[in-house]
């Protein structure tokens, strides 16, 4: 039987991949106390206690704005740990797969972009998922790097789908940057796409998965309301307002454009993922059904 390490079992995506990963195998899931990717020195011997067939990495250094003034953290947990991984991935024979982001491109583009697409971050976040990305495949061969965008889950403390629902309960007017363009993206269907890549044995490499469609934030946060609304989520929100990035400064700079092309993945999954939309109408239902009222 394989046996899988999950890393960063606890997180949006990590409470997501520990469902579907367990039918595959015997799965050690690992939170910080476990695998602390902050202690370089005590990552290596916990894996090899271990002996994994599978790593699968889901922890990250993910507060973008922050990590402009705390870069030697964002680079311990986004790029020496994940080369330590794929060190010692190597060295125990095991397989790894890591997420990565679709913050290590600059967004000058205007077309999805592809796997071998130049990279150029410009913020130290992605620049440090980026330095994460170089380290794995210059330490280990059977790698699987999965970049993914706009990540919001059932299970996350924090994400933009539960800001929005905490803020259209607290406000009348909402205002919502209207000039970034992504994909929204479940957590649930990478975790389901991460177990069919695990299942279906897919080629080494680098894959781009988010939910198809594209938005902008104002766009996300329109459905967002409209879908909360239908389904009887307190909402106090009567206005949402889009502003220009301009009018909404922060810390770090974002993407104007970050859409990625799932082509390549889709060929391995044999399915397009779904659109947007309906993941976050399937999201919004199950926190519905758990506490509308949390918000």
């Amino acid at each position: 039987m394989k046996r899988i390490l999950l890393i960063g079992a606890n997180g949006q995506l990590g409470r997501e991949l520990a469902l579907t990963l367990a039918p595959l195998g015997e799965l050690i899931s690992a939170d910080r106390q476990t695998i602390d990717l902050t202690d370089p020195a005590r990552m290596r011997p916990a894996i090899l206690a271990v002996k994994p067939d599978l790593i699968v990495n889901a922890a990250a250094y993910t507060a973008v704005d922050r990590a402009e003034t705390e870069s030697e953290l964002a680079d311990l947990i986004n790029a020496t740990a994940p080369t330590i991984l794929a060190e010692t991935a190597r060295q125990i024979d095991a397989d790894l797969i890591h997420l990565s982001t679709d913050y290590v491109f600059d967004g000058r583009k205007n077309t999805p972009y592809l796997e071998e697409d130049p990279t150029n971050p410009i913020g130290v976040y992605g620049k440090s998922k980026l330095a994460g990305e170089e380290g794995i495949k210059q330490s280990c061969d059977r790698y699987l790097i999965l970049r993914t965008a706009w990540v919001y889950g059932t299970y996350g403390k924090i994400n933009f789908v539960k800001t929005m629902l905490r803020l259209g309960a607290q406000r009348e007017e909402v205002r919502v940057v209207v000039d970034q363009i992504g994909s929204p993206t479940w957590a649930e269907d990478i975790a389901s796409a991460i177990a069919t890549l695990v299942s279906n044995s897919a080629p080494p490499g680098v894959y781009h998965f988010t939910n198809s469609g594209v938005a902008s934030w104002y766009d996300f946060a329109s459905a967002i309301f409209a879908e909360a609304e239908r389904l009887g989520f307190p909402l106090k929100v009567k206005r949402l307002v889009p502003i220009a990035t301009s009018e909404y400064p922060t810390p770090a700079q974002r993407p104007a454009y970050s859409v990625l092309s799932t082509k390549k993945i889709s060929e391995v999954l044999g399915t397009y993922p779904q659109h947007w939309k309906s993941g976050l109408q399937q999201m919004l239902a199950q926190l519905f059904s758990q506490d509308a009222s949390c918000f």
